[in-house]
């Protein structure tokens, strides 16, 4: 049975990296689905397959991604909630939560199907992949019930200090999403098709084996039928600090459809080039992804218990622990990015297309050590409207200008991917001057 952590007393550095762990295996199960699904199309499909599973699994990450950082107001609220020692809200948080989730995700399912050719056409989808791109996205929307669950569940399992849960979910819900592609892909030839479909139905069965865990575990709370509705000061609070993350995270997320939008005029080597890289990417990126949201849930329950020296020293140690990643991967994606994108495809142009893509995300690494142990700081300590802000920002003021400018000049994928690492250094500069401004507030107060 998993148990809840508390953050707020004895050592930081086990605690954290117990945490830590489950969040990262987690990260990479779920960066798995989408891989696997690009790997088995890349060696058993046309590069048509391959540029419609990348280009249609960006714009679900996308979506995902709005959905999973609007429920950090669950993991946030709770966790503070949990800090300061105020058990009785968590039934209303959970309730409100599933209620208001639950209705976004049907709206989601109905729309996003309708509207998948719409999609395919705005993200310029190359001609010969239009129908594929078209498809995948069609029933990875159609499935949008399953995905949220899974990320509200999964928030609500953090906001308690438990990672190990929404680990062993995904890993089930991995294993047959990995049957699935190798069943409908390598076995009955359905392309982007059957990668959408393997990846919804294992989706589907991830929230069963959530629910099922849940229901036979104690929560640090009571929770009942009767919470299942929405509590209006709840949802507000959800909202504040749900909504900033979440409209920062489907912005900068739309900066990087524009990206890849402006790649797929290149051609479809480049398209299917750069979707391999993105799959590479969502590997190299993950520990530094698994330490915001550990920063997150960790700076929540301490921010909540007054604990504001802990939370400072527990983002330092995360940024120590990180960047040892980050240089690790740094040194992988720049020198020997062709083995990697090399997992995703057999065609020798798409692999060198995608390397070179690659080295700038590889630079890109060394930074986001800093970055999103910062934004899991903010984030924890409430401050959600600076990330939203300094996020989209950055984005549209530097990584597009940048991509486009370089595409425009050399049309060659290392330099367009070079606005990624500029808007990094961007964001990092704004969150230390942030950092110096909250610690100035602080010293006028004493």
């Amino acid at each position: 049975m998993a148990k809840e952590t508390d953050f707020t007393i004895g050592p930081i550095v086990a605690p954290l990296l117990r945490f830590s762990l489950p969040i990262l295996l987690a990260l990479f199960l779920q960066s798995l689905y989408g891989a696997v699904d690009l790997l088995v199309v890349g060696k058993y499909a046309s590069a048509a397959d391959v540029s419609g599973v990348a280009v249609g699994s960006q714009i679900m990450m996308t979506l995902t991604s709005l959905i999973s950082s609007f429920a950090m107001g669950t993991t946030i609220l709770l966790g503070q909630k949990i800090g300061e020692g105020n058990r009785e809200s968590g039934g209303q948080i959970i309730g409100t939560s599933v209620v208001t989730f639950m209705t976004l995700g049907a709206l989601m399912t109905l729309l996003i199907p309708l509207l998948s050719g719409t999609l395919a056409r705005v993200m310029n989808a190359p001609a010969e992949a239009f129908a594929e791109t078209s498809h995948y996205i069609a029933i990875c929307g159609g499935g949008s019930v399953m995905m949220i669950a899974y990320n509200v569940l999964g928030s609500i399992m953090r906001g308690i200090g438990d990672s190990k849960t929404p680990l062993l979910t995904v890993v089930i819900a991995s294993i047959c999403n990995i049957a699935g592609d190798l069943l409908l892909i390598a076995g009955l030839g359905m392309g982007a098709a059957g990668a959408a479909i393997a990846t919804v139905s294992s989706q589907a069965i991830s929230v069963l084996a959530s629910v099922l865990l849940l229901r036979r575990r104690t929560l640090p709370f009571t929770f009942t039928r009767q919470h299942l509705r929405i509590h209006p000061s709840i949802l507000r609070r959800i909202t504040g600090f749900g909504l900033p993350i979440a409209l920062q995270d489907l912005l900068v997320g739309l900066s990087f459809l524009v990206i890849l939008a402006i790649v797929n005029q290149l051609g479809l080597i480049a398209s299917a080039g750069v979707g391999v890289a993105e799959k590479v990417c969502g590997f190299i990126m993950l520990a530094p992804a698994a330490f915001m949201q550990s920063m997150s849930a960790f700076v929540a329950q301490n921010h909540g218990a007054g604990r504001h020296d802990r939370a400072v020293l527990g983002l330092k140690i995360a940024i120590g622990l990180s960047t040892v990643f980050g240089v690790v991967m740094f040194v992988l994606a720049y020198f020997r990015g062709d083995l990697l994108c090399g997992i995703f495809s057999n065609e020798r142009e798409v692999v060198q297309a995608g390397f070179d893509y690659l080295r700038a995300y590889a630079i890109d690494c060394l930074f986001t050590c800093f970055l999103f142990c910062f934004i899991g700081f903010y984030n924890g300590m409430g401050y959600t409207a600076f990330v939203m802000a300094q996020g989209i920002g950055a984005a549209f003021l530097i990584r597009i200008p940048v991509a486009y400018y370089m595409s425009v000049t050399t049309g060659r994928l290392f330099y367009i991917g070079l606005g990624i690492p500029c808007a990094t250094i961007v964001q990092i500069t704004l969150c230390f001057l942030f950092y110096a401004r909250i610690r100035l507030h602080e010293s006028a107060r004493k």
